[in-house]
């Protein structure tokens, strides 16, 4: 029966909440997103990778490699 009072008791309470209170909050709750979203994001990566590997697949396959020559000739850069 306490347990109850008191729970109803804080859940009606009112009170003043800083504006820059509130800003922390915000910014924390955006930064435990974006670190969640970074670490869904490197380990689907992971995983896609391993799958391709385990499935021999190439991705890089049809991809063409330019050589990294460079031929410089009277100041005049060539490729």
């Amino acid at each position: 029966m306490k347990k109850t009072a008191l729970v109803s008791r804080i859940l009606s309470s009112k009170g003043y909440i800083d504006p820059s209170v509130m800003t922390y909050t915000i910014q924390a709750i955006a930064g435990v997103a974006i670190a969640v979203g970074a670490a869904v994001g490197i380990h689907f990566r992971k995983a896609k990778k391993k799958l391709a590997e385990k499935m021999n697949i190439d991705e890089n396959r049809n991809k063409e490699v330019e050589g990294d020559d460079i031929i410089v000739t009277d100041g005049v850069e060539e490729k």
